[in-house]
């Protein structure tokens, strides 16, 4: 069986992370039992890293990697950009600028599902599932 693994770098600052990468956690968790659904039957496992950052990698926070490449790598028409946190800045006692993506003319603090689905189905190339068209999952996915 082959095996995706799946990278979610957030900042951790004594068990606490901000309110975006909390948000990003839970939708990830979500997206990796639909995910477990869709891909198990076609031989492939899911496997999900967390790497809990100290305030030095702040900039790698809200990263998810897939077999090690970045998540805006793999949709190839994102990037990773920045916004003010207020939660980070509240964990960390100073203002900061904490990680975004953008993809399409909008701009996520948090990492959403759809998303998330879509790159980790192009990674493994089950493109008739329709997430690697940016479309929902479907029946033939299963997700």
């Amino acid at each position: 069986m082959k095996t995706l693994t799946i990278e979610w770098k957030h900042l951790d600052q004594n068990g606490r992370t901000c309110d975006r990468c909390g948000d990003t956690g839970k939708t990830l968790r979500q997206t990796m039992r639909r995910l477990h659904r869709c891909l198990r039957p076609r031989g492939i496992a899911v496997r999900l890293v967390e790497t809990k950052l100290p305030a030095g990698r702040l900039a790698e926070s809200n990263t998810i990697l897939f077999n090690d490449v970045p998540l805006e790598t793999v949709l190839g028409n994102a990037r990773a950009g920045s916004s003010a946190c207020d939660s980070c800045g509240e964990l960390l006692d100073t203002e900061v600028l904490c990680r975004t993506l953008e993809r399409d003319g909008k701009t996520h603090e948090a990492i959403p599902a759809e998303v998330i689905c879509e790159a980790a189905c192009r990674v493994v190339g089950c493109e008739d599932c329709g997430c690697s068209e940016g479309k929902p999952c479907g029946p033939a996915c299963g997700c």
